[in-house]
């Protein structure tokens, strides 16, 4: 976040985080077990609505996780020298993912505090940013030319892909990221984990569609981007033949009421207002319209993945029950009741104390990120550099993470959507249930269909 003043002392560096995934102290401190709400053994996910549902049924345990399965020696901290990666992460008022490096990080600290990689612990340094290109720039050059990173993991920018693709491209980096602007998903070297707002809109939108809307209002905070994420959900309306709003809002909201009305009054009793805001902004919108008595003035409300959260469930409260469907790039946490889920939940407790989020999308797609990346590095022989680091990254080829629809891989195509199945979810009583299981978001968005007919369908993860 210092990329416009001069370059100071690490010492004196209080405006940017740099962290180390488990100091030794912490690791040698964090080797015992962490409970978590439900456990069982296996890894898996949803893949159909039939399985999505049996387990959205299925009753939480009690039994605890052991973080130390997070690492191939459990209870042995990593001493040797650390593999560096870094990331960049958007985190400005109205708008931050810094979430999701943060819980990349409790992961590395978890496999730090459990055998490391090989007996190397991992470095994450993470560099903030406000959206200015020149300061994005400057980080991405920080992370190669000081921090000497290998790889870069957890990304998460409304601008970044688009300022530093072609910079990671020129010097061999594969990006595993949280996606946002287009380049995140157009260019042969960026790899999500998550659908990014362009694609999760689609699956709220998707969703609507599905239950008979006769109108979609699609509101979006005002950020660079606006267009490209539009024109996934215009196809599909379009397709349906159903008309489409689309309105954007200046984030941080000020006036929540006023946006609420209009999106309402836009929609009509038998339309659907769909947003795509982080967290807090979802919220205070929802909010305004509970308070306004306008909740049921429209046949439902969607939102893209960010509102998948308990923190908007809990705080939403039960008048949203089954009026607010939430686009679920990842399983939904509360939920699923498998080893990689209860592990997340365990590790997010132990060792994500700057994850402020907590349980949700966020955290989910850092946890993500992380097991991929300590995967691929996993498979290095010798040492590892950005060469060595970067090619195991691109080999990744159908992974089960735990955490998706279908299996993950990176490849070497010239565009990358490796997520692009996944479920909807409604608010509970302050929790976030299945209301559709793993379904494929529609390749009437052409960028969805490019990608198939190079990539092919990913399979279903299996389930457990």
């Amino acid at each position: 976040m210092r990329a416009q003043m001069p370059r100071a002392p690490r010492a004196v560096q209080a405006r940017r985080t740099i962290v180390l995934a488990a100091a030794i102290a912490i690791a040698a401190a964090g080797c015992s077990s962490s409970s978590s709400s439900s456990s069982t053994t296996g890894t898996s996910t949803s893949t159909a609505t039939s399985t999505a549902t049996s387990t959205a049924s299925a009753p939480a345990s009690t039994s605890a996780v052991s973080t130390s399965q997070c690492g191939t020696k459990p209870g042995a901290a990593a001493t040797g020298t650390p593999i560096a990666l870094g990331a960049i992460v958007t985190n400005q008022p109205g708008t931050s993912f810094t979430d999701i490096p943060n819980m990349a990080n409790a992961y590395f600290a978890c496999v730090n505090a459990n055998g490391g990689i090989n007996g190397h612990p991992i470095k994450l340094y993470i560099e903030t940013e406000q959206t200015n290109p020149a300061q994005i720039a400057a980080d991405a050059k920080q992370l190669v030319q000081t921090d000497h990173v290998v790889g870069i993991v957890g990304n998460t920018s409304i601008i970044e892909c688009s300022v530093d693709s072609s910079y990671w491209q020129k010097l061999g980096y594969d990006i595993i990221d949280s996606g946002i602007a287009p380049e995140c998903y157009s260019t042969p070297n960026s790899a999500a984990v998550n659908m990014g707002p362009r694609y999760s809109s689609d699956g709220a939108v998707q969703y609507a569609l599905s239950q008979h809307v006769n109108k979609i209002v699609f509101d979006q905070s005002n950020v660079p981007g606006t267009g490209y994420i539009a024109a996934g959900p215009a196809a599909l309306a379009k397709a349906a033949n159903v008309p489409i709003v689309q309105l954007t809002e200046n984030v941080p909201i000020s006036d929540a009421d006023s946006v609420a009305i209009k999106e309402v009054d836009d929609a009509g009793p038998n339309g659907a207002v769909v947003l795509n805001f982080t967290p807090p902004e979802a919220l205070v919108i929802l909010q305004a319209a509970q308070k306004l008595g306008l909740e049921d003035r429209v046949k439902l409300w969607g939102c893209s993945t960010p509102c998948n959260t308990d923190f908007l469930a809990q705080s939403l409260g039960p008048k949203w029950n089954n009026k607010l469907f939430v686009n679920a790039e990842l399983l939904p946490p509360d939920v699923t009741n498998t080893t990689t889920m209860n592990l997340y939940k365990a590790i997010l407790k132990q060792y994500g104390s700057a994850v402020s989020g907590g349980i949700g999308s966020f955290s989910q797609m850092g946890f993500t990120e992380a097991e991929i990346a300590v995967h691929a590095l996993d498979s290095v022989t010798g040492a590892y550099t950005v060469q060595s680091v970067n090619a195991a990254f691109q080999a990744v080829s159908n992974f089960n993470t735990g955490m998706l629809c279908q299996l993950w891989s990176y490849g070497s195509y010239s565009l990358h959507i490796p997520n692009n199945d996944d479920s909807t979810v409604t608010p509970d009583n302050g929790k976030m249930v299945t209301a559709q299981g793993c379904t494929q978001i529609s390749s009437v968005d052409p960028q969805i269909a490019q990608y198939r007919s190079l990539a092919g369908t990913a399979a279903a993860a299996p389930a457990s």
